[in-house]
């Protein structure tokens, strides 16, 4: 079969299409045929060697996080699913493989695709999702009433997180360029700062979470608009001590390293009196149902920029690293 394959680490040269074997399904995974798969930052890091410390794999390996498709096969021990299925996943991360016309995925990893959605715009929602779900939900513990900021609002991340802080009850506050502007208030943005006219730090205080997806300046920043003992939660910055120890099971080894890399941005947070965290999202498919759910109720709508066949997928890649795409950029297979 073909397949998008991570071949080495470096720049775009080191993946390239090649064709493979077809997986292997072992007890309690499934054999899903790949209709559609996102794009993601995380899958560039991967391939610059960015995250090597965290998430050893084997190379050469088929690259891809996250994917829709049908039930193709099911293993010995699956109970959830059958044969003919829509799916979505969000790939274990050392395993990886969605850049391909089949993948064997882990049951638990699965869900089934909203009903309202179609195999592309459903390939955006895994990775993405889960993420703004589990940062708004388990770290940032969002309630109603709340004032939330989520920097980067128009990315594929952000245009899910608004919306999933609006559902929670919160207010949200956000930064966008102007292109992106109507694309952030329509998810429910209340507040829309312009990022390339104005610091959001300027004009934004007394927030009771914040959700950084664009690192840099604007993390360091997001410190001085929260109310004291509130949190700053990263995806986007340099991992903590927590990080190691919660989202990845490490020992203290790494969890030292942590601490020595995070040590100036955690000074700066206790010197606001606000709290730091990175987090990992962690792959799981009872998420996948909540944000299903969410979709077919019409409370959660995916943003797709831009599709690409399998055999354009490096220039899909080019232009999701221009950092422009609004919302999520998609492989067509």
């Amino acid at each position: 079969m073909q397949a998008y394959v991570l071949t080495r680490y470096g720049d775009a040269s080191a993946m390239a299409l090649r064709d493979v074997a077809e997986p292997a399904v072992g007890d309690g995974e499934v054999l899903v045929r790949v209709r559609a798969a996102g794009l993601n930052p995380i899958d560039v890091k991967t391939r610059q060697g960015k995250v090597r410390l965290v998430n050893r794999i084997d190379l050469p390996i088929v690259a891809g996080s996250e994917l829709s498709g049908v039930v193709e096969q099911v293993g010995s021990g699956v109970t959830r699913f059958a044969v003919g299925d829509r799916v979505f996943a969000r790939l274990d991360k050392s395993r990886l493989g969605a850049f391909a016309r089949y993948a064997a995925v882990d049951e638990n990893l699965l869900a089934k695709l909203p009903d309202s959605l179609d195999f592309e715009d459903a390939a955006g929602l895994p990775l993405a999702g889960s993420t703004a779900l589990q940062a708004l939900r388990d770290e940032l513990s969002v309630a109603p009433g709340d004032r939330v900021f989520i920097s980067g609002g128009g990315g594929g991340v952000g245009t899910l997180a608004i919306q999933l802080a609006v559902w929670m009850g919160a207010e949200v506050a956000t930064t966008a360029s102007p292109r992106g502007a109507d694309l952030v208030r329509s998810l429910g943005a209340s507040v829309v700062v312009d990022y390339q006219r104005q610091r959001f730090s300027d004009v934004l205080n007394d927030y009771d979470g914040a959700f950084d997806l664009t690192g840099g300046p604007d993390l360091a920043d997001s410190f001085a608009i929260l109310k004291p003992g509130a949190t700053t939660v990263s995806v986007a910055g340099v991992p903590e001590p927590t990080t190691a120890r919660v989202d990845l099971g490490a020992g203290p080894l790494l969890a030292a390293a942590f601490w020595a890399a995070s040590a100036g941005i955690r000074r700066r947070a206790r010197r606001y009196g606000v709290n730091y965290r990175y987090m990992f999202m962690r792959p799981s498919g009872a998420d996948l149902d909540v944000l299903a759910g969410l979709v077919d109720q019409g409370k959660l709508r995916t943003v797709t920029d831009r599709v690409f066949p399998l055999e354009q997928i490096a220039e899909g890649f080019a232009y999701l690293e221009q950092g422009r795409a609004k919302g999520k950029v998609i492989v067509r297979m």
